[in-house]
């Protein structure tokens, strides 16, 4: 039971990273490949910095009805072997027991109202240059882990660690 809360809990936990990625094309290419990607991924610009080159998007996050229901049936699951393990114990209060079958709902509740948020997405880039000449640009991306994923599998990204 305290993973299976530990894992509800999570369910709607902030992941947001901050990660160095280079790329191959110039600076000014890669600034309008990425702005028409977040804006085709539903993200609106919020703020720009022209002069560091720096851009802040945002974009609503809806919540899953899949992963809702998903982790109502877990918590369904996990508080029936609570029960069955309670009726061991305490036999004659069994029928007690099993209306705590109907918190489950709960978990769907709680990941459906904290899921929905404004996701923020950020990034800079810098030119590199390497004996006078140009050879790609540098992207430092702070977003949600799964954007980070989804956009180093459309674009052409190598880590900068």
């Amino acid at each position: 039971m305290v993973g299976l809360f530990f894992f509800i809990r999570a369910s709607v936990k902030d992941r947001t990273e901050q990660v160095k990625l280079i790329s191959d094309v110039p600076k000014t290419s890669l600034l309008e490949q990425l702005k028409d990607y977040f804006t085709q991924r539903a993200y609106n610009i919020t703020a720009s910095d022209a002069g560091q080159d720096t851009i802040t998007f945002e974009g609503l996050v809806r919540p899953s009805w899949f992963l809702a229901i998903f982790l109502s049936m877990l918590a369904a699951s996990g508080l029936f072997c609570l029960i069955l393990v309670l009726s061991f114990v305490y036999p004659a209060l069994t029928p007690l027991f099993i209306a705590l079958e109907l918190l489950s709902p709960i978990a769907g509740i709680f990941y459906w109202k904290k899921a929905e948020r404004v996701e923020t997405v950020s990034f800079s880039l810098e030119s590199l240059n390497q004996q006078g000449s140009h050879t790609g640009s540098l992207l430092t991306l702070t977003a949600h882990r799964d954007e980070v994923i989804q956009l180093k599998q459309t674009f052409p990204l190598k880590s900068a660690n």
